[in-house]
């Protein structure tokens, strides 16, 4: 009989770093972000921009809540136990089930199996907070509030997504009122007693998503080498295109694991901007690998690539200076991914927007930022 009690791990644990399990779980929530990257794609593609950018950001969410969720419960009560393993593997299958429901999203068919598989994940996490309320009794209350929360919530999804379509006038105000809804249950559950997540470890966790996402930008680098190497098609001209998105994709690294500490453990509304800030982090990553995919899938589109690339770059840098860098740097330097935002959203406005261009400028704030010297506060 498996025992469904969570202790809390201790907030100052030395060397805490990512498990074996959670990076498996890293990678079954992965497969879900290159499905909507796919469908992101495909809806540009079949001519529905604003339709598949609005579905594909939905999708998003959902992916990344439930990746969100699990992470900052892992990293406040992770024993390693069988229990926390089975409810794991659980969340996990629920994701890859949620990924091979994507394409509904995209085909504005109904999307049972992304229901199916988000609920799957949440199901879990109530099962983990019911865990902590019964193996934390300083956190009882707060334990509760979250496993009410998501119950809550998930009757919301269950009855909304199964009576409106993703086509319909009203799936987009919904599901933003069920997304103000599922941002306001941490919010809400941690008033009475903060839950002893590990800022190292959630630090770690933020970052090595960010590396695996990053991977989509790879994947489209290699796809455009193979296109560039065929006989048939052989192209200086698409290596150089090549070349160019491994600078950027290079750059995008440089400009979000600088060596500045992050996320200052003071108090959960940093937490929570920090936390909730990095869903455009990861959502403006996997756009940009899909930009670059419709670079070389389609010539129609790729003018279409490049300005969604530079809009998706553009917000990157933004975040980054809204959840960062006006926390930790000083001076002229504090402003210039504000600088490097508004230049990549001018170039993306253009028509078309010189994938050179993009790159030099990316590039050249990218070594601008990495100069800057921190004033001593955690970012």
């Amino acid at each position: 009989m498996l025992d469904l009690r969570f202790t809390p791990r201790d907030p100052h644990e030395p060397k805490r770093g990512a498990t074996p399990l959670e990076l498996l779980f890293d990678l079954a929530s992965v497969v879900a972000i290159g499905m909507a990257a796919q469908g992101l794609v495909e809806g540009i593609l079949a001519g529905r921009t604003t339709a598949g950018l609005i579905n594909y950001l939905c999708s998003f969410f959902m992916i990344w809540w439930a990746w969100m969720n699990y992470t900052w419960f892992a990293s406040a009560y992770d024993d390693q136990s069988p229990a926390f393993r089975l409810l794991t593997m659980m969340t996990m299958f629920g994701a890859l089930i949620l990924a091979a429901g994507i394409n509904a999203v995209f085909d504005r068919t109904p999307i049972l199996l992304v229901l199916a598989g988000f609920s799957v994940m949440r199901l879990a996490m109530v099962l983990l907070w019911i865990g902590a309320s019964r193996g934390d009794p300083e956190r009882r209350t707060t334990a509760r509030r979250y496993a009410m929360g998501i119950i809550l919530m998930q009757g919301y999804w269950l009855v909304t997504m199964t009576a409106v379509m993703p086509s319909a006038a009203l799936f987009l105000p919904l599901f933003l009122v069920g997304v103000a809804g599922e941002l306001s249950v941490p919010a809400l559950a941690e008033r009475h007693a903060a839950t002893t997540w590990h800022r190292g470890h959630i630090v770690s966790r933020y970052g090595r998503l960010t590396l695996i996402v990053l991977g989509q930008c790879f994947a489209s680098i290699v796809l455009t080498i193979q296109l560039a190497s065929e006989p048939s098609l052989l192209d200086a001209g698409r290596l150089w295109h090549a070349l160019l998105l491994a600078v950027i994709a290079c750059s995008i690294w440089g400009l979000y694991f600088t060596d500045d500490p992050q996320l200052d453990n003071s108090g959960y509304g940093r937490a929570l901007l920090w936390g909730y800030g990095h869903f455009f982090i990861f959502s403006t990553i996997a756009a940009a690998g899909a930009s670059m995919r419709l670079m070389i899938t389609n010539s129609g589109t790729a003018s279409l690539g490049n300005e969604v690339l530079s809009l998706a770059l553009a917000l990157l840098a933004a975040t980054l200076w809204v959840i960062r860098d006006r926390y930790c740097l000083q001076g002229g330097a504090r402003w210039w991914l504000p600088c490097l935002a508004l230049v990549l959203l001018l170039l993306g406005l253009a028509t078309p927007a010189p994938l050179e261009a993009v790159a030099l400028v990316l590039v050249s704030g990218t070594l601008l930022r990495r100069r800057a010297t921190p004033h001593g506060t955690p970012c």
